[in-house]
């Protein structure tokens, strides 16, 4: 059995590889970083709740067919590990190209992971446009 500090590494590290496979554009590495199971679910920003497997792979296809460069700084980064389950809460700086048109934007994302036969495998992508500034009591409060 691993420790708690290697499972929080070994969250980081599939966490970075979900980000790089983005970046890459590359539906191989993404497909390695997932579960492939009925019960995974992704939230795209925008999009309507994706289930299963199949209907993931398919948003990472249309997507990396539709992407032109892509490159995330990863900020206010937080890895939380429970047993066979581990999440990464985080903000997305994303810079993107697309025909010539660059584009940056922060998105709030949350990051699942589940054990599976020894290695973390991504169950849940979540993200979510930022669209409003820091309520009150949140720009008050010290991290």
């Amino acid at each position: 059995m691993g420790s708690a500090r290697d499972d929080l590494t070994l969250v980081r590290e599939a966490n970075e590889l979900f980000y790089k496979a983005f970046e890459r554009l590359s539906l191989e590495e993404m497909e390695a970083v997932w579960a492939q199971t009925p019960g995974v679910v992704c939230i795209h920003p925008g999009w309507r709740l994706l289930r299963g497997w199949q209907a993931v792979r398919e948003s990472w296809t249309l997507i990396f067919k539709n992407s032109g460069e892509v490159r995330f700084t990863l900020t206010d980064l937080r890895i939380e590990v429970a047993g066979a389950f581990a999440w990464v809460v985080l903000t997305e700086n994303l810079l993107s190209q697309q025909q010539g048109n660059v584009a940056v934007t922060s998105v709030l994302a949350t990051n699942l992971f589940q054990k599976l036969d020894g290695k973390w495998r991504m169950v849940l992508h979540h993200a979510s446009h930022i669209i409003a500034g820091p309520s009150r009591e949140e720009s008050r409060t010290v991290h």
